[in-house]
C-alpha cells in the first residue's frame, strides 16, 4: 500500500512545524544560557525531518504499523513545538522577572542616594546655622576686648585666638559646602563644578582644567546632584591615589545627552585588579546606573585614568514646557 494523499500533506504540514520549531529554537539559542536544550531540540527536529522527507521521496511500500508509527511520530513532533513554545513563555517570563529586580534595586538604590542628599543637606544646614553664628557671636567678643592694658604676650595669645576663630569659621563655611553645595542648588551643575574645582585647586598644586558648554541649563536634581558627585569623587581619588599633576574635565551637552570626560596624568592603576570594588568605584558606578547612564573606566599603570559617561537627560527648562503639553 502506498503513501496516501492525506498522510503525505500531513508529513509535508509535520516537516514545516518542525522548521519553524527549529527556527524558533534557534532564537532561543542566543537568549538563554539554556543553549543546550534548544540544540538538542533542533537535533531532534531536523532529524524527524529528515525522515519525513525520505519518507515521501522513497516511493516504497509500508503497512499499517508504519502508518502508526508515522501518527506518533507526528504526535511526538507537536508534543515538541509546543514545549519549546512554553519555554518561550518561561525564557519571557525570567526576562521580565530579571528587569523588575534590576528596577527596584535602581529605585531602591536612587532612594538611598535621596535620603543621603537630603541627611547632607539638613546637617549642613545645621552646621552652617547653629555653628557659624556661635563662632561669629564669638569673633565679636574677641574684638570688643580692650588690647590697651594687656602685655605683648597677652595681645599674641588673642590675636591666635582670633586667627584660630577666622579659620573654624572658614572650615565650617567649606565643611557645610562639600555636604551640600549651595552653588549647585542655585546656579546648576557646571558652576557647582567649576567652583569646586577651584577650590581644590587653591588647596594642591594640581592643574584642573574644566570646560563645558552647558553654561546655565539646569536638569533634574537627580542628575545634576549624581555627576557632581561622581566628579568630586573622581577628583578625590586622583588627588589621593595618582600623584597627578594634571586633571582633565569636559562636561558637554549633545542635544539630550550629557557626556562627561576625565583625565589625569597620574601613576595610573590595573583595572583587573581594582574591578568595581576599590577607590570609590562601586560608589560611582552605582551612582551613574541609577540614571541609567553609561561609564567606561580606562587606566594602566604609569598611564593615568581616563573616565568617560554618557547620561540621555532633558534640561530642566525644556522638561517643563513637556510636561506642559501632555
Amino acid at each position: 500500500m502506498k503513501i496516501g494523499l492525506g498522510l503525505t500533506i500531513t508529513l509535508i504540514i509535520t516537516a514545516i512545524v518542525q522548521l519553524c520549531a527549529i527556527v524558533y529554537a534557534a532564537y532561543l539559542v542566543r537568549r538563554t544560557k539554556y543553549s543546550v536544550i534548544w540544540i538538542l531540540c533542533i537535533v531532534s527536529f531536523a532529524i524527524s525531518i529528515a525522515q519525513h522527507i525520505a519518507l515521501l521521496f522513497s516511493g516504497e511500500r509500508y503497512d499499517m504499523s508504519y502508518e502508526l508509527y508515522v501518527v506518533l511520530d507526528v504526535a511526538i513532533s507537536a508534543c515538541f513545538v509546543v514545549a519549546v513554545l512554553f519555554a518561550h513563555q518561561l525564557v519571557n517570563h525570567i526576562e521580565h522577572l530579571t528587569y523588575e529586580r534590576s528596577l527596584f534595586r535602581k529605585r531602591l538604590l536612587s532612594a538611598v542616594l535621596r535620603t543621603e542628599e537630603r541627611s547632607r543637606s539638613n546637617f549642613a544646614k545645621e552646621l552652617h546655622d547653629g555653628m557659624g553664628p556661635l563662632l561669629s557671636s564669638a569673633k565679636m567678643s574677641l574684638s570688643a576686648i580692650s588690647t590697651e592694658n594687656m602685655s605683648e604676650e597677652q595681645q599674641q595669645i588673642l590675636q591666635n585666638s582670633r586667627f584660630l576663630i577666622d579659620e573654624s569659621i572658614r572650615s565650617v563655611r567649606e565643611i557645610s559646602n562639600n555636604m551640600s553645595p549651595h552653588i549647585l542648588t542655585d546656579f546648576g551643575l557646571a558652576q557647582g563644578v567649576r567652583n569646586f574645582a577651584s577650590r581644590i585647586s587653591q588647596l594642591h598644586t594640581t592643574d584642573i582644567e574644566f570646560s563645558t558648554n552647558i553654561g546655565k541649563e539646569r536638569f533634574d536634581n537627580d542628575t545634576e546632584v549624581v555627576l557632581y558627585r561622581v566628579i568630586c569623587e573622581l577628583i578625590n581619588n586622583s588627588l589621593k591615589h595618582s600623584g597627578c599633576s594634571k586633571i582633565e574635565i569636559s562636561l558637554m551637552l549633545n542635544k539630550t545627552t550629557l557626556s562627561l570626560e576625565y583625565r589625569d596624568n597620574g601613576c595610573g592603576f590595573n583595572m583587573e585588579d581594582v574591578g568595581q570594588t576599590g577607590m570609590g568605584l562601586s560608589n560611582i558606578f552605582s551612582r551613574i546606573d541609577t540614571l541609567n547612564g553609561e561609564i567606561k573606566i580606562k587606566s594602566d599603570k604609569g598611564g593615568g585614568m581616563r573616565a568617560s559617561v554618557h547620561i540621555d537627560t532633558v534640561p530642566a527648562e525644556n522638561k517643563s514646557k513637556r510636561e506642559r503639553t501632555k
